[in-house]
């Protein structure tokens, strides 16, 4: 074994020596392997982070949410559907819930209009009160103890003072926020109790009879749309596997471009190349150690692009917030959301794009090898 290490530990000393002769070539291909192992890693990278944000945001969401249908559209549910629930086995915290979408024309922005849940004594606000989103106090540079205006649907204007400004941390959730009361909620979209609520939400006693829930709240209410947490997060799976795909697509014409270089480059030999496998067979090396060579010298190559790559699509997506990437993967808004993703790195898709970069590269390196090491010495020198 100690033979073993001892011959290959010389073999990697004989392959950087003949790399750095030809230092040009190599670096041209390392800087080109590199940067397409940049730009694969920090699409996965992204993704894998945005994943991990959104099922860390869906821990506050309800485990069930229920919503009325209306020739197939989400409409408001009835206030009487909050006592039906109640009547299911094992349903608690059953409450419903008020919020809408509202276009601000004096920014050109979207906002989230909601009235806190029963639960969130921090959040709770007053009639005339409003707590809002980091990022409409800077698009409408107002302070804690200012005043927002707002000018609702039916043209009536509002005066809401500002009693908390949400913290940039919680950006993810809170960029376009505003919290107001249930009255001023009402009033802002002309409604009234009777109209009902946006949605009905409600946590069950034990997750494991989430399914039962469900199907109990179906048979009680037939026009009702149930949705639960894990439906949520598989829409965000889909939506980022989606966008992710649409990246890859975009890539693929890099791809198949730097296929083809490094197939070209790396199963061609030179005259140069040819002249040194011909002058080590006749100095007495032999075909496997001549192969094994070439393997180092593709293996090497490809771990070296491999490690600055992905390294440079950490430090892009989690240093740098992935500036290039994120407008893709993230989507687009007015009011968009400033918030630092958390390192999390998927290690069963680290491993297959380690495996599709550079296990191609080191194989496409055997068959020219090989029929230079098999042919006599004398032939391939000449």
């Amino acid at each position: 074994m100690r033979r073993w290490l001892s011959r290959q530990a010389h073999l990697i000393d004989f392959t950087l020596g003949a790399l750095l002769r030809r230092k040009g070539r190599n670096l041209m291909m390392l800087a080109v392997y590199t940067l397409i192992i940049f730009m694969l890693a920090s699409v996965t990278f992204l993704g894998s982070a945005l994943r991990f944000e959104a099922k860390a945001a869906l821990n506050y969401a309800p485990e069930v949410t229920v919503q009325n249908l209306i020739m197939g559209r989400h409409a408001l549910s009835p206030p009487d559907w909050v006592k039906k629930l109640s009547r299911i086995r094992g349903a608690r915290n059953i409450h419903g819930r008020l919020w809408g979408y509202f276009y601000d024309q004096a920014v050109g922005a979207n906002y989230t209009l909601m009235v806190p849940p029963p639960r969130a004594r921090d959040l709770a606000v007053n009639l005339g009160e409003v707590i809002i989103g980091h990022a409409i106090a800077d698009l409408r540079k107002v302070r804690q103890g200012g005043y927002l205006f707002l000018l609702s649907p039916s043209g009536k204007l509002f005066k809401l003072k500002v009693i908390r400004i949400l913290p940039e941390d919680s950006a993810l959730l809170s960029a376009d926020l505003v919290l107001i009361s249930e009255t001023d909620y009402r009033a802002f979209f002309n409604l009234t109790p009777e109209d009902g609520y946006t949605d009905i939400a409600l946590t069950v006693r034990n997750s494991n009879e989430i399914p039962t829930v469900v199907n109990k709240i179906t048979r009680i209410l037939p026009t009702a749309r149930v949705i639960t947490r894990e439906d949520i997060l598989r829409t965000y799976e889909n939506v980022f596997s989606w966008r992710e795909g649409i990246v890859l697509a975009m890539l693929a014409t890099a791809l198949v471009a730097f296929a083809i270089f490094a197939f070209d480059k790396a199963s061609g030999l030179s005259a140069e190349e040819r002249r040194e496998i011909g002058i080590l067979k006749a100095v007495g090396w032999e075909t496997s150690d001549v192969i094994a060579m070439k393997l180092w010298e593709g293996g090497l190559i490809s771990a070296f692009a491999f490690i600055f790559g992905a390294a440079a699509a950490y430090a892009h997506v989690f240093l740098f917030d992935a500036s290039l990437l994120a407008p893709v993967l993230k989507g687009w808004a007015v009011l968009y959301p400033d918030f630092s993703l958390t390192p999390v790195v998927d290690r069963l898709q680290l491993i297959t794009l380690a495996f599709i970069t550079i296990i191609p590269f080191t194989i496409a390196t055997l068959v020219p090898v090989w029929k230079a090491a098999i042919t006599d010495p004398d032939i391939v020198m000449r």
